[in-house]
């Protein structure tokens, strides 16, 4: 077990669960940049279901937001305080996503996401 200062785990509310079918889904570790987090609270936040391009080459490069220039080739799979700075979160390359059980702003970035041509398509955002 790793017992260093400074690591913390802070519970605020329920996981977001964004899959559509738990058994489904392939995963990797990322780091995720304080950048894409919005504020809830008093806290950065990097919402479940945010559309990422991740570095797969270097998975120690922060993932920036998949949008219309970055091409989404993952997606967050559980929100992520980033208040502190960089963090390690969740990246889902391969599964199905309940596009219902993310908030309307991420869904707004969903959306701008996929619109890219070059957008991985071994992710699917259905509506359940």
């Amino acid at each position: 077990m790793l017992n260093k200062s400074g690591i913390s785990k802070v519970t605020m509310v329920a996981p977001t669960q964004i899959l559509a079918d738990v058994d489904l889904q392939y995963s990797v570790g990322c780091v995720v940049p304080k950048t894409i987090g919005v504020a809830v609270g008093s806290k950065t936040i990097a919402k479940a279901g945010t559309p990422l391009n991740v570095d797969f080459a270097n998975l120690q490069t922060a993932a920036k937001l998949g949008d219309d220039t970055n091409a989404m080739n993952a997606m967050l799979l559980h929100d992520v305080d980033v208040t502190e700075g960089n963090a390690n979160g969740t990246a889902l390359v391969f599964g199905f996503v309940n596009k219902n059980r993310i908030d309307t702003v991420t869904q707004g970035k969903i959306d701008t996401a996929v619109a890219n041509d070059a957008a991985s398509k071994l992710i699917t955002v259905v509506k359940l």
